[in-house]
Protein backbone atom coordinates (compact mmCIF):
# COMPACT_ATOMS: atom_id res chain seq x y z
CA UNK A 1 0.00 0.00 0.00
CA UNK A 2 1.32 3.17 -1.25
CA UNK A 3 1.92 6.28 1.81
CA UNK A 4 1.78 9.26 -0.28
CA UNK A 5 -1.69 11.21 -0.44
CA UNK A 6 -2.44 12.83 -3.31
CA UNK A 7 -3.18 16.42 -3.84
CA UNK A 8 -5.86 16.69 -5.33
CA UNK A 9 -6.52 20.27 -6.21
CA UNK A 10 -3.17 19.94 -7.89
CA UNK A 11 -4.13 17.19 -9.77
CA UNK A 12 -7.49 19.07 -10.72
CA UNK A 13 -5.26 21.87 -11.76
CA UNK A 14 -3.17 20.09 -14.24
CA UNK A 15 -6.17 18.38 -15.58
CA UNK A 16 -7.82 21.58 -16.35
CA UNK A 17 -4.48 23.23 -17.90
CA UNK A 18 -4.60 20.19 -20.50
CA UNK A 19 -7.84 21.16 -22.07
CA UNK A 20 -8.77 23.67 -24.95
CA UNK A 21 -7.94 27.27 -24.62
CA UNK A 22 -11.09 28.40 -24.25
CA UNK A 23 -12.15 26.06 -20.90
CA UNK A 24 -11.08 29.31 -19.51
CA UNK A 25 -11.04 29.33 -15.38
CA UNK A 26 -14.23 31.90 -16.01
CA UNK A 27 -15.95 28.84 -18.07
CA UNK A 28 -15.06 26.10 -15.41
CA UNK A 29 -16.52 28.32 -12.87
CA UNK A 30 -20.00 28.31 -14.65
CA UNK A 31 -20.12 24.84 -15.14
CA UNK A 32 -19.53 23.93 -11.63
CA UNK A 33 -22.26 27.35 -10.77
CA UNK A 34 -19.46 28.95 -8.71
CA UNK A 35 -17.43 32.14 -8.43
CA UNK A 36 -14.51 31.94 -10.20
CA UNK A 37 -12.35 32.67 -7.18
CA UNK A 38 -13.59 29.41 -6.32
CA UNK A 39 -12.20 27.94 -9.25
CA UNK A 40 -8.53 28.81 -7.81
CA UNK A 41 -9.46 27.91 -4.28
CA UNK A 42 -10.35 24.13 -5.77
CA UNK A 43 -6.95 24.34 -6.89
CA UNK A 44 -5.15 24.71 -3.99
CA UNK A 45 -7.35 22.09 -1.58
CA UNK A 46 -5.47 19.08 -0.63
CA UNK A 47 -9.08 17.55 0.13
CA UNK A 48 -12.17 17.96 -1.52
CA UNK A 49 -15.88 17.08 -1.09
CA UNK A 50 -17.15 13.89 -3.05
CA UNK A 51 -20.10 15.53 -4.51
CA UNK A 52 -17.59 18.06 -5.86
CA UNK A 53 -15.44 16.11 -6.64
CA UNK A 54 -18.11 14.03 -9.10
CA UNK A 55 -18.72 16.91 -10.55
CA UNK A 56 -15.44 18.26 -11.74
CA UNK A 57 -14.91 14.62 -12.97
CA UNK A 58 -17.99 14.96 -14.69
CA UNK A 59 -17.06 18.80 -16.26
CA UNK A 60 -13.89 17.91 -17.24
CA UNK A 61 -14.46 14.36 -18.55
CA UNK A 62 -11.31 12.78 -16.41
CA UNK A 63 -12.05 10.40 -13.15
CA UNK A 64 -10.06 11.17 -10.15
CA UNK A 65 -11.50 9.03 -8.10
CA UNK A 66 -9.48 6.52 -10.37
CA UNK A 67 -6.70 8.81 -10.02
CA UNK A 68 -7.29 8.52 -5.90
CA UNK A 69 -7.33 4.89 -5.99
CA UNK A 70 -4.25 4.79 -7.96
CA UNK A 71 -2.84 6.41 -5.07
CA UNK A 72 -4.12 4.41 -2.53
CA UNK A 73 -3.27 1.12 -4.38
CA UNK A 74 -0.52 -0.01 -6.64
CA UNK A 75 -2.06 -1.44 -9.54
CA UNK A 76 -1.24 -5.26 -8.69
CA UNK A 77 -2.91 -4.79 -5.39
CA UNK A 78 -6.21 -3.49 -6.73
CA UNK A 79 -6.14 -7.02 -9.21
CA UNK A 80 -5.78 -9.29 -6.16
CA UNK A 81 -8.76 -7.42 -4.49
CA UNK A 82 -10.77 -8.35 -7.56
Amino acid sequence: MKQQVMDIGKRIKEVFMQMPKDCTPDWFAKELNCDRRNVYRIFNKQNIDIALLRKISQVLGHDFFQDLSNEVFEPDELSDRI
